[in-house]
């Protein structure tokens, strides 16, 4: 049971990170792409904004699909940390915990579930358990 309970957290955590990272790299479901992203980015003082979307975007891009197979899972889970680690510091600390005013609740959820996952493994239902044990 323990693994289709990590299998369920990787899926909807990797899924949802693959669907930001599209948002940014390509402005699939209702993103900005690269431009539109980096011209917010560099509102904020990361810069160059393109070039640092480009990078959010193939972090939780590559890290999402990795997290979402169990994959490389410490690889995939580094990924997820440091995006969200970013938007803490960059855009949610200023505002507070709660997430009801763009705190750090729910980026800080997201890091915490990935870095649990990266401690306990994968589990056995994923791609590290088939080729690496």
């Amino acid at each position: 049971m323990v693994s289709v309970g990590l299998l369920l957290l990787r899926l909807v955590i990797g899924i949802s990170f693959i669907g930001h990272g599209s948002q940014k790299l390509f402005g699939w479901f209702g993103g900005y792409g690269p431009k539109g992203t980096g011209g917010w980015m560099e509102s904020i003082g990361m810069k160059p904004g393109v070039t640092m979307a480009v990078l959010a975007g193939v972090m939780e891009l590559v890290g999402g699909v990795l997290f979402t197979f169990g994959l490389l899972t410490p690889l995939a889970s580094a990924l997820i940390i440091a995006t969200m680690l970013g938007a803490i510091v960059k855009v949610h600390a200023p505002n507070g915990f709660w997430a009801t005013a763009n705190g750090i609740e729910f980026p800080l959820t997201l890091l915490v579930v990935a870095a649990g996952v990266a401690l306990t493994g994968a589990g056995s239902i994923s791609l590290d358990a088939l080729w690496f044990n």
